[in-house]
């Protein structure tokens, strides 16, 4: 059983802190860390609903992860939550762009185990509380100024931090954005390919232009197609003419009364 070298903090709260004594000291609470360096120094856990007081746990005697449990070794320095509100951190800080203006909050944070250095945080745009939301990666050198509850930055918009976590609204707003713009896409395509049919020749003048009409041909042709007919029915009375005059010659030979 060990740690991880990197965790996120939200995944050790989650855990039961049970001591090498066996003694289940309750969930983790909040971060106990040293904001102007940027660096994680422990947790606090809940022993039971009824005490108000909380236990705080370097992040040195942390000794393992299980399923459920953190195990750590040795005894926690108790404080009450009054002291616990007083401890300087970033958690839940606001996020200001270079205008001044807030666009989300600090939900979580990514730490070396070892170190506890900071690795960068996690910005949420509504509630951090609420299952399922965005996480955007804010890295530290996008940080310009740091306050109790307010955090300055050098960016425009959120837009500007690289997604970690999309929840199902982030998702779909996405999904809607990449299927509008392909539309967008095709519409266009459509409207090229129907104005580059419409700026072509008319049907009329391509045939023209490949089969050319000449009025002046069309005389000749009819010219041409009667003396043509012409000759061939003269040419069929001749025949006709000349078989009756053999026909009578014949009869005329055998009749000898003619």
């Amino acid at each position: 059983m060990s740690v991880p070298d990197k965790l996120l903090l939200s995944d050790l709260l989650r855990h039961r802190v049970r001591c090498d004594q066996g003694i289940d000291h309750g969930s983790g609470m909040t971060a106990w860390m040293h904001p102007p360096v940027h660096r994680l120094l422990g947790w606090s856990s809940k022993p039971s609903a009824i005490n108000l007081s909380r236990h705080i746990w370097r992040l040195d005697q942390l000794r393992g992860l299980g399923t459920h449990e953190a195990f750590v070794k040795g005894i926690p320095a108790i404080a009450e939550q009054i002291d616990i509100d007083r401890l300087p951190t970033l958690l839940e800080a606001d996020i200001l762009n270079q205008n001044g203006e807030r666009f989300g909050s600090i939900a979580d944070l990514l730490f070396e185990f070892k170190t506890g250095k900071i690795l960068y945080y996690l910005v949420s745009r509504s509630d951090p509380r609420i299952p399922g939301t965005s996480r955007w990666r804010l890295s530290i050198d996008r940080i310009e100024d740091q306050q109790p509850g307010m955090v300055s930055t050098n960016l425009t918009c959120l837009d500007d931090l690289p997604l970690l976590k999309s929840s199902f609204r982030q998702d779909l707003v996405r999904r809607s954005r990449t299927f509008r713009d392909q539309l967008q896409e095709m519409t266009d395509r459509a409207s090229d390919r129907l104005e580059g049919w419409l700026e072509e020749p008319p049907w009329d003048n391509l045939y023209q232009r490949d089969y050319p009409y000449d009025d002046s041909i069309v005389p000749d042709i009819l010219d041409d197609w009667e003396a043509t007919e012409t000759e061939n029915q003269k040419d069929i009375f001749h025949r006709k003419a000349t078989s009756n005059g053999d026909l009578n010659r014949m009869d005329n030979e055998e009749d000898p009364w003619v």
